[in-house]
């Protein structure tokens, strides 16, 4: 339930969903008054959710910050998060989104020396096709990446941060996995994954990748220039932080 919930949630919070209620409120209402205000507010909401130094500055508050994979030691395991692609059915391949990061950073740490091992945690998260497994498509991944199989194990049943954690838990005992872990996900999705991952008893240091805010910049464009792909941005970020305090609230993290 709390993961159909979840899903739903995602809808209801888009910015884009709420300027596009308050333009069909302003379009089918009968009160002057009330016609102005909800097509002022749309309008006030599209240029503060569209604005790159506001979105820039938010993502920089929240995100927990990267660390320069030179100042990184060495590791017996990374834990990387899922949730970075998809499988295309017509073309028989993975389909990767920008969250491929976490596991481009994985891979390159491996091939420096860094980590010893890779711990791949996401199942399906999808309602329609939960027979479609992340760390399957990913387990393939790897291997054609010149990674030996007896370097990473995957955990492919999970379906939110929750059961990343305790799924990699059970996994670590299983295999008798033991030493210190770098954790490795997006840098927004970081402070939920941490406290996910402490609750499980498994101790973790963070690698952030997948950075939302890059150097702060006030450049006329950046700062005054509205950017309609910033609306979509705003969901990521709004999701993460009501999943952060819904996980506090459940006990999850």
């Amino acid at each position: 339930m709390f993961f159909i919930i979840s899903k739903l949630l995602v809808f209801v919070i888009s910015p884009l969903v709420w300027i596009v209620f308050l333009l069909l409120f302003s379009l089918l209402s009968n009160y002057p008054d009330r016609k102005k205000r909800s097509l002022l507010w749309a309008l006030v909401l599209t240029l503060f959710f569209s604005n790159p130094f506001l979105f820039d500055e938010c993502s920089r508050l929240w995100e927990i910050p990267s660390t320069r994979s030179e100042e990184v030691k060495i590791y017996d395991a990374a834990i990387v998060l899922g949730g970075m692609s998809v499988y295309d059915e017509d073309l028989d391949r993975v389909q990767f989104f920008r969250g491929v990061d976490r596991l481009i950073q994985t891979v390159e740490l491996y091939k420096q020396g860094k980590i010893k091992k890779i711990i791949f945690t996401g199942g399906s998260g999808s309602l329609l096709h939960p027979e479609m497994k992340e760390g399957n498509y990913i387990k393939r991944y790897l291997l054609y990446m010149g990674i030996p199989e007896a370097d990473f194990f995957i955990e492919s049943e999970s379906k939110n941060t929750h059961e990343n954690a305790l799924f990699t838990k059970e996994l670590l005992e299983k295999k008798n996995i033991r030493g210190n872990f770098l954790l490795i996900t997006s840098a927004f999705h970081m402070r939920r994954s941490l406290g996910c991952f402490n609750k499980a008893g498994i101790e973790v240091l963070p690698y952030s990748t997948d950075r939302y805010s890059g150097p702060r910049k006030y450049e006329f464009d950046h700062l005054f220039i509205p950017e309609p792909s910033i609306i979509y941005s705003w969901n990521t970020l709004i999701h993460e932080m009501i999943g952060f305090i819904a996980y506090k609230i459940v006990g999850y993290s």
